[in-house]
């Protein structure tokens, strides 16, 4: 696939626009060191970017015209060992707002023009600098919400998803090749029981294939953060579980039923995850207008979500709300929770089990006092993960469009097998072997269109 790119000089801020210690305006292209040279002056006034090595630093003054805008630390990095693959020069400068602009506008007029969006890691993937997925990981570091998405999209910026993809192109290759060159020489290359030896590799690829697409959830889970719905009847306590969970007052909490008659979101860092928390409305019926929207929503949330933090009113006795509620699960992974433990029970773990089963882990706490909390929040996290998250050996599937291309990759391999259990000639095989050879070439940006690029890029950073 050839992609337009324009070889003009780019340049851009590429830290936050705000006060701060150093900004950094970041200059690539052709015509970088000749750019950066025609605004920048060293304390003595001899040295010439442009006869200096690559990769070293220089401290001087960047001005606009006769005047000094700032004092300066210059980077300079020659292409093709740079972000970029090409000349690409760093201004450090103080980090004050006007200052940090006034240094880009000096570059812009002395023949750069502003950066597109992300069109600096554009360059880098166009060069072959790194491949999309490493692409994608770049803005999956930026906003990374949480230790494990840090951890995973620095393992794929690193290239793990593109070392597990070509491992797996590389043997689809090589039976395309063979089925090729048997089909071209009969005579010296025999396909006698090759039908059986395919079935068992595609296989397999199939199971090797499968596993990535598998990752897909907790990958999501790492990057998106646990969609995490408290159900409960009104007054269970479902506000100041939040609010024990966040460790601050965030709803509203009263002893009259129904006070949280709309959704209440926020997020919180639950050691190295993420859980995007929704305070819904206590399902009960209701003729109040307001509240019963309020309960739709509730269980509209439910249905999307990936966790149930189910509350009870452990000093009352459940009621047919609670049983509905409990009824309503659905094989969703889910916590019981017992509110109001600091009271006399009415209501115990049995008493829930006998409903659902055994399938729940169900806990005390009192979110008044804080009491259960950590245990909550340690069974959040085993339900989701079973031991220590390895991203040394593992591949964790973040990006939907890297999924979609696997699911498309793995229904090539399955006609591969419906083609030999149907007796089908050698040609077929070949046909949907190189489909899933495409597919996976798609997550690193083979054969992908320009549009879809474009499209990529546009959702970063200004100056990345």
């Amino acid at each position: 696939m050839v992609y337009n790119m324009e070889n003009d000089t780019i340049a851009a801020i590429s830290t936050a626009v705000s006060s701060a210690g150093i900004g950094i305006i970041r200059i690539s292209g052709a015509d970088a060191v000749t750019v950066a040279d025609r605004v920048y002056r060293s304390k003595g006034g001899r040295v010439h970017l442009k006869d200096q090595a690559s990769h070293t630093i220089h401290y001087g003054y960047i001005v606009d015209g006769d005047e000094v805008v700032d004092e300066v630390l210059v980077m300079l990095m020659r292409g093709p060992k740079s972000f970029t693959a090409e000349d690409t020069v760093e201004i450090n400068c103080h980090g004050g707002v006007y200052a940090v602009r006034r240094v880009l506008e000096a570059v812009l007029k002395n023949g750069a023009r502003p950066a597109e969006p992300g069109e600096f890691t554009k360059r880098a993937f166009l060069n072959g600098r790194i491949d999309l997925s490493q692409a994608e990981a770049v803005i999956d570091v930026i906003q990374a919400k949480n230790e494990y998405a840090l951890k995973s999209s620095v393992s794929q910026l690193k290239g793990a998803v593109q070392a597990a993809v070509q491992k797996i192109r590389e043997r689809i290759l090589y039976q395309i090749a063979f089925i090729e060159s048997a089909l071209d020489d009969p005579e010296h290359i025999s396909l006698e029981g090759y039908p059986e030896r395919l079935e068992k590799e595609a296989r397999e690829l199939e199971q090797e294939i499968t596993h990535l697409i598998d990752s897909a959830d907790n990958g999501r889970i790492m990057k998106e953060g646990i969609q995490t719905v408290i159900l409960g009847r009104p007054n269970a306590g479902k506000s100041s579980l939040l609010n024990a969970m966040l460790g601050e007052e965030r709803a509203i909490v009263t002893e009259v039923a129904g006070t949280t008659r709309d959704v209440l979101e926020e997020s919180i860092s639950l050691n190295g995850l993420t859980l995007n928390m929704i305070d819904t409305a206590g399902i009960r019926e209701t003729e109040d207008v307001v509240e019963r929207i309020g309960v739709e929503r509730a269980k509209e949330k439910a249905q999307q979500a990936d966790l149930i933090l189910y509350v009870a009113d452990s000093s009352q006795e459940l009621d047919e709300n609670d049983r509905e509620i409990l009824h309503s699960l659905g094989g969703k992974k889910a916590v019981l929770i017992l509110n109001k433990s600091d009271l006399p029970p009415a209501v115990t773990a049995e008493n829930l089990k006998k409903i659902t089963g055994e399938q729940y882990p169900v806990l005390s706490v009192s979110a008044r006092e804080g009491n259960g909390i950590e245990l909550l929040e340690q069974t959040i996290r085993e339900l989701f993960y079973r031991g220590e998250l390895s991203f040394n050996d593992e591949v964790y599937i973040t990006n939907a469009r890297q999924k979609a291309d696997l699911v498309n990759a793995r229904e090539s391999v399955l006609k591969v097998l419906e083609s030999i259990s149907l007796g089908l000639p050698e040609d077929f095989y070949s046909i949907d072997l190189m489909s899933a050879y495409e597919a996976l070439g798609a997550i690193l940006g083979e054969s992908v269109g320009e549009d879809l690029v474009n499209e990529i890029f546009s959702r970063f950073c200004m100056g990345k």
